[in-house]
Order: structure tokens, then sequence, then C-alpha cells
């Protein structure tokens, strides 16, 4: 498969995962927290999908398109290890759907980078919440969740919180 048609299915399978997962939290209050920016088109997207909904947006180095970079109360700037940590006391058990997109494609730094988010998690997840994230997760507290039709198993990972917060 050429890169380009790699590529597109990755953004294809996190468009429907995110999309199902928005669906799922439609009655849980709850913020949305972004786990990377990137260019900002998930941000974007969860703007569009869920206008009602305050989404918290954690990012090292912002380089998005101007149009898709949160104000300055909704962005949380910084090594994402320390901002999810200082997030945690403020949305304790809160947070109804995470997107964590900050896989680099090394596989032994996205390992560190998902045992982080695994560790971290817990703390902020409303009980019901969605977490959706381009690496495996390890979440002990939460049910793995069947992939929307048409994505490709490991593209794509999702998790519905039943755990109390921690």
């Amino acid at each position: 498969m050429s890169r380009l048609d790699s590529f597109l299915r990755r953004l294809q399978a996190q468009r429907d995962c995110l999309n199902r997962a928005v669906a799922m939290v439609a009655e849980l209050p709850g913020p949305v927290f972004e786990l990377g920016l990137g260019n900002g088109r998930t941000y974007d997207h969860l703007r569009e999908a869920c206008p009602e909904r305050e989404i918290f947006v954690f990012e090292r180095q912002v380089s998005a398109h101007p149009d898709c970079i949160p104000d300055a109360a909704h962005l949380r700037k910084g090594d994402i290890a320390e901002t999810l940590a200082a997030a945690a006391q403020r949305f304790a058990g809160a947070v109804a759907l995470v997107h964590a997109d900050l896989g680099s494609g090394d596989p032994v730094r996205d390992a560190e980078t998902a045992a982080m988010i695994s560790a971290r998690l817990p703390a902020v997840m409303a009980p019901g919440g969605v977490i959706v994230s381009d690496q495996q997760l390890n979440l002990p507290q939460a049910e793995i969740l069947p992939l929307p039709p048409g994505v490709q198993a490991g593209r794509y990972f999702m998790y519905l919180w039943s755990g109390a917060a921690s």
C-alpha cells in the first residue's frame, strides 16, 4: 500500500472513530480532551461535531493552521505528561471524550507515550466516557470497543471508560 493510501485510510479511520465516539457520549456531560493538535484537523472536526462542549487541547509545540488553534483558556501547551497530570485535579472524573493522536512512528517512543497516557487518563475520565487513540493503551478499567465498519484492526483503538476516577 502506498503511503498516500495508508494516510487516507488513517484519516478515514480517525474520522469514523471520532464520529462514533461523539455519538456515544452525546448524553454524557463533560469536556473533550484533544491530546496532540498537529495541524488542527481533528480539533476542527471535534469543534464541528460537538459545538456545545469545551475542548481542551494538549500540545507541546503549536504549529497548526491559524484557524485551528484554540484560545489560551483551552490550550495546554507544554510536555503532555506534565500538562495532563496538571489537569487531573480540575477535571477529575469529568472528561467525556479523549482523542489521543500522539504516534510518532518510532515504536519505542510510541510505547512510552502510550504507557504515560494509560497512566494519566484514569484520573480524568468520566464513567461512560470514550477514549479514541492512535496507539493501543493499557486501560484495565476500560472496555475495548469494536471499531466502526471499514476500520482495520490496529489502525485505531477505542475504549469505553467503566472505571471510577482514580
